[in-house]
């Protein structure tokens, strides 16, 4: 009967095993305390409405006010481009010296087709105005017209080549334009009427007429 007892029932490793605890132990799960809970509150932010912009229809016209960048370059370029005229060289030179220069840019002026100049160079020496201002006489208004807008390249080449930049050209009207000096060849004689009528050299380039006799 005692066997029976010992034996009584068979543990499987699923059943449920009760632990005793130690003493002054509990097996009572400790209550965790309860946390407040704070609730969340939106703010709502309210904002204005900003007005519609209105859009000027453009009148074409450029506020003077705004700086141009165009401008501003061009400036700096200008002054990069002007060097001070203190620091330019200003050497003395001979009458020989601008007579050979003024020669030497005449016979460009006719390698480059402007005949009108190249004739109005080659006629007459230069008038020594002053130590450092020439006068370049003409015969007519036409020439005078004609050699104006080119002047500057030939100033900035005597200024260059005789290494003063004080020289200036002054254009000066003959009082007396049918006052020749003597022609030995027909070529002569063409340059004459020529710088009384520029147009004689068009018709010369264009008809390739032979002036050399």
């Amino acid at each position: 009967m005692f066997a029976q007892t010992r034996a009584g029932k068979k543990k499987w490793l699923t059943d449920r095993i009760d632990i005793l605890p130690f003493p002054n132990q509990t097996l009572r799960k400790k209550s965790q305390p309860t946390k407040s809970v704070q609730p969340v509150v939106k703010q709502s932010y309210t904002q204005e409405a900003e007005p519609p912009k209105v859009l000027s229809q453009p009148t074409g016209n450029v506020n003077s006010q705004h700086v141009s960048i165009k401008k501003i370059l061009e400036e700096q370029k200008a002054n990069e481009s002007t060097p001070n005229q203190e620091d330019l060289p200003r050497e003395g030179f001979s009458k020989e010296q601008v007579k050979m220069y003024w020669k030497q840019f005449a016979f460009q002026m006719k390698e480059n087709g402007m005949e009108t100049f190249y004739h109005a160079l080659i006629k007459r020496d230069p008038h020594f105005l002053e130590e450092e201002k020439f006068g370049l006489e003409v015969d007519n208004q036409i020439q005078v017209d004609y050699i104006t807008p080119i002047i500057g390249d030939f100033i900035d080449f005597l200024r260059k080549n005789l290494r003063n930049y004080q020289i200036h050209i002054e254009l000066i009207l003959t009082d007396d334009p049918s006052k020749e000096i003597k022609f030995l060849t027909g070529k002569d004689k063409f340059a004459a009427m020529a710088r009384r009528n520029p147009n004689l050299h068009t018709l010369k380039n264009l008809f390739n007429l032979d002036i050399e006799f």
